[in-house]
């Protein structure tokens, strides 16, 4: 598999290889100059060269110290050649730092098979002065490296004080926690270990049916009680309560006596007699008195007296003595059914309350396990870093240099150089110009604004937090079926199956799954209809009853494509073509369960027809007429159509193409349709992006016998143009409306 930036470099030599073949001309010669002017080189100066070793500390007692020494044994060049080192040495020495920066040399010596060693050089025209320039360097890296381990080991020391604090102070809220959670449900827990709780609910089920039989004694005596008197408890209350009272009874009395008085008078005279009114208004005072004396007795309770006439209070209040007795009987086992019921309904509640406590106590249980295991994992961290803290106290007298010099500087004679040969300078120009040359090329690929291949794209869709929704890879076709578009009309296309893959994941993205698409590109040329053309035939070979529709009304229709001509008089009167959906949309003959609606255009005022009424109406109409719509619309780049259509969908498709699509116009479009401005009114409406398509990536595909054998040939774009006979849509084959 070629890496990204390979691939990229190779297509940036495809354009800008003239440009690398000047520039390695051009270095070419700038080395045969030089060659020709160059002088013999004069006498070389004195190199001294020393030498240091790591050594081995004496025996080690802490696991700190022994972790110092290790890294100790890792020194880079910079670390050795600090700003305390240069100007310790520049102030012993006398020497400059520009001197020490063209002349002195570091060389460190990593061997597998032998020990490691650092090498230092310094060359200068005194052979002295070079050789005590080395000497004075290394003893001040010797010291470096024990000022570097004592540096480590105080880091350390301090990181752990610093951090041990809030630590044990977790630590602690750890401890607290579990000891309130056991004083909160140790009982409850203690309660399950030692098997009470489940006694309890088994005792509080034994005393609910002890309970029940107690209350259908009772019911049974009431039944028998009620059955004898012929009354119920309410009205045994009532008549034992009337019964009682003795002025109840006086007036009962009263009455009977007045009703005997008219029963004679009347024998003889009428109702107007003077006596006889006279009667009649007595007993009338009577029952009044008789009815407010029942009120009395009742209390009013909802069954008061003033609701009962003054002969049912009469009947009500004749008990006999032993009828009262009864009615005593009867209240009192009414008294004791309906303690008995309360109680019931307590024993229950109490259950319930059990029962809740028995369910959720796995839970508790888990709860405590998991602030058992909290404060071990606290306690075992405090421990470890407590046990840290002491052997870093117990390393500093331990800390020693991690160098010695090995060899004292020393400088060898010096011989005078042979010329340069201009074979050599014309071989090293010739190296220089290639380089040169390549990185040029590189140089002009990288400010050329655009991807050269799909890796570059999604890296710029993650860094932008793009959903990438597929990968699209180039399209081979048979040539038998060349066309404008290389369409996957063949329902056993190999590339169905990334379709498939990019529809699959549209309907995860969001909420909810989106049935309106929208599908547009920042700029030209990077594939938007052939995707939409290509997603609808996959979404349509899926079983799902798909719309494709041609959005941009500024270029004309393409559905030649699929084998349909467009409306000849849609342009003239777009408004009228769009208001009827039965009359412009078209069913595809060569994929089943797929419709298009064909483009009218071009047509003017294409904003005006977009934003049209017949145009929503048309939209919200096929949302609930198919499963999935697709509309393909101009570039971002081109106009606004794909964000006056946006607010009618669920959302947009961004599609990108390698070596067609500018960095910085997706950076820009991505950036628009995802940053949120925390000014910004939360009420305005935003566009809503759903995701991203890259298109035309180099990956393979694996390829399968078809029933016809064709020749495969790569796609390229194809300018020739076919007119096809108009086809028929019959309105039997149209997915039926639904009513909203």
């Amino acid at each position: 598999m070629t890496l990204p930036i390979v691939k990229r470099y190779l297509i940036a030599f495809e354009q800008y290889k003239w440009a690398g073949l000047s520039t390695f001309m051009l270095a070419l010669g700038v080395s045969g100059a030089v060659a020709m002017i160059l002088e013999p080189p004069e006498t070389p100066p004195y190199t001294a060269s020393g030498i240091l070793t790591y050594q081995n500390p004496p025996v080690l007692f802490s696991e700190t110290g022994q972790s110092i020494r290790e890294r100790g044994q890792q020194l880079n060049e910079g670390m050795l050649l600090q700003p305390r080192v240069v100007e310790s040495v520049m102030e012993k020495v006398a020497v400059t730092p520009k001197e020490l920066k063209d002349n002195l040399k570091v060389n460190i010596k990593n061997q597998a098979d032998a020990p490691s060693f650092i090498q230092v050089s310094y060359r200068d025209l005194n052979r002295e002065r070079a050789v005590e320039i080395v000497n004075v360097m290394m003893k001040e890296m010797v010291e470096q490296s024990r000022l570097i381990n004592t540096q480590q080991l105080r880091d350390i020391i301090d990181t752990v004080t610093t951090r041990l604090e809030p630590v044990e102070q977790e630590l602690r809220q750890a401890e607290k926690a579990l000891e309130q959670y056991d004083k909160r449900e140790g009982a409850t827990l203690l309660a399950i270990e030692s098997g009470v709780l489940p006694e309890a609910i088994v005792g509080n089920q034994k005393q609910q049916q002890d309970t029940q039989i107690q209350l259908d004694t009772l019911t049974a005596q009431i039944q028998s009680l009620q059955s004898r008197l012929g009354l119920n408890a309410d009205q045994a209350y009532v008549s034992q309560a009337l019964t009682a009272d003795p002025i109840i009874a006086q007036l009962r009395v009263q009455l009977y006596q007045i009703e005997s008085q008219l029963a004679l008078l009347r024998q003889d005279y009428r109702d107007e007699h003077p006596q006889v009114a006279t009667l009649i208004k007595q007993k009338q005072a009577a029952e009044r008195q008789l009815q407010a004396r029942a009120s009395e007795v009742l209390g009013g309770d909802g069954i008061a007296a003033p609701l009962r006439q003054a002969n049912q209070i009469r009947v009500d209040s004749s008990l006999d003595p032993a009828r009262q007795q009864l009615a005593q009987n009867l209240m009192t086992l009414q008294t004791q059914k309906e303690t008995l019921q309360q109680q019931l309904e307590n024993l229950k509640k109490i259950e319930v309350d059990l029962r809740e406590t028995y369910r959720t106590l796995p839970n508790k249980q888990l709860e405590k396990q998991r602030l058992e295991q909290e404060l071990a994992y606290k306690r075992a961290l405090y421990d470890k870093m407590k046990a840290q803290l002491v052997d870093s106290q117990a390393a500093e007298a331990e800390t020693v240099s991690s160098l010695k010099v090995a060899q004292e500087g020393y400088a060898s004679d010096v011989e005078i150089p042979e010329a340069i040969s201009m074979a050599l300078i014309l071989a090293g120009g010739g190296l220089a110009g290639v380089l040169g040359g390549a990185v040029l090329i590189f140089v002009l690929g990288m400010l050329s604004g655009k991807f050269y291949t799909w890796e570059e794209i999604k890296g710029a869709l993650q860094e932008r937090e793009v959903p990438l929704l597929g990968l699209l890879p180039n399209v081979m076709f048979f040539e038998e079926s060349f066309q404008e578009m290389p369409l996957l009309l063949k329902p056993h296309s190999p590339y169905l199956e990334y379709y498939e893959k990019v529809r699959s994941n549209l309907q995860r993205s969001g909420d909810k799954p989106a049935r309106v698409v929208l599908i547009t590109s920042a700029g030209d040329l990077e594939g938007k209809t052939f995707c939409a053309y290509n997603l609808a035939i996959a979404t349509a070979r899926a079983g799902k009853r798909t719309l494709l529709i041609e959005g941009d009304l500024r270029s004309p229709s393409r559905v030649e494509s699929l084998k349909l001509a467009p409306e000849p008089l849609s342009g003239t009167e777009p408004l009228h073509y769009y208001g009827d959906a039965n009359n412009c949309i078209r069913l595809v003959p060569d994929v089943q369960n797929l419709y298009v609606i064909p483009s009218p255009g071009p047509v003017r005022q294409a904003a005006t027809v977009l934003e049209s009424s017949e145009m929503k109406r048309l939209l919200n109409e096929v949302r609930y007429r198919f499963d999935m719509v697709i509309i393909d619309v101009p570039s971002l780049s081109a106009n606004n159509d794909a964000l006056t259509l946006e607010p009618l969908t669920d959302g947009m498709i961004l599609v990108a193409r390698p070596s067609y699509t500018l960095s910085g116009q997706l950076g820009e479009f991505a950036e628009q349709l995802t940053e949120i401005d925390e000014d910004e009114d939360s009420t305005k409406y935003r566009p809503r992006l759903l995701g991203a398509i890259i298109n035309g990536a180099d990956i393979e595909v694996e390829w399968f016998e078809e029933p016809i054998e064709d020749n495969l040939i790569p796609v390229h774009s194809a300018t020739s143009q076919r007119t096809l006979p108009a086809q028929s849509s019959p309105m039997a084959q149209l997915p039926p409306k639904v009513k909203r």
